[in-house]
């Protein structure tokens, strides 16, 4: 498939590159951090949330909210899967890499989403981006054998557990995989079972 770059003008539909922000302590910090043989998300890491962009991120991205910033680190090709919340994503790429992203306003009545309307965007290593909330996305890929590192900001409590799964009214909550996490999975992505498989057509590799 092709890859666009951040930078290029189709990127705008799906979130843009943010410039100002000091992120060299980020990236020494997330140096640190292990790249496993799969994909490892961490919520939310003490050590990234001390250093003083937490609070820049908080007061000029985020508009006061509270923030977690954790990581994805590992090794991946595949799409697998696609996520959305309610808020905007911030990711700081450590080492280039890839993401594979859908649009809200493809998914279907019945929730279900054709892999064919994803495209893929390089993200050079150091970049920072907002993901828009009505971006569809998931791990990033790696642009490279080493695999990749990434940085994710969300608001506090992102991709924490459920304390309910709420009843099923509208339909769209039984993608709910955590909270603030509204997820469609594909039948060869792997998913823990009982998960939402809507994605319709390949599962995308770069």
């Amino acid at each position: 498939m092709r890859v666009y770059k951040v930078s290029e003008p189709e990127f705008r539909e799906y979130g843009r590159v943010i410039e100002g922000y000091d992120v060299n302590l980020l990236m020494e910090e997330m140096e640190k951090t292990p790249v496993s043989e799969n994909v490892a998300y961490v919520q939310s890491m003490s050590e990234l949330e001390k250093l003083s962009i937490a609070k820049d991120l908080e007061e000029g991205i985020y508009g006061g909210m509270p923030v977690q910033i954790g990581y994805c680190n590992g090794h991946n090709k595949k799409l697998n899967a696609l996520e959305y919340h309610r808020d905007s994503e911030v990711n700081v790429a450590i080492g280039d890499l890839i993401l594979l992203l859908g649009r809200l306003l493809d998914v279907e009545a019945d929730f279900t989403l054709d892999t064919s309307t994803v495209k893929a965007f390089f993200v050079p290593s150091g970049t920072m981006v907002e993901v828009y909330a009505t971006t569809l996305h998931y791990a990033p890929c790696q642009a490279g054998e080493d695999g990749f590192r990434c940085v994710v900001v969300l608001p506090k409590g992102t991709n924490g557990p459920l304390e309910k799964k709420p009843s099923v009214r509208c339909g769209e909550e039984r993608l709910l995989a955590a909270c603030n996490k509204w997820l469609i999975g594909h039948p060869e992505g792997g998913l823990p079972k009982g998960s939402f498989l809507g994605l319709k057509g390949e599962n995308l590799s770069v």
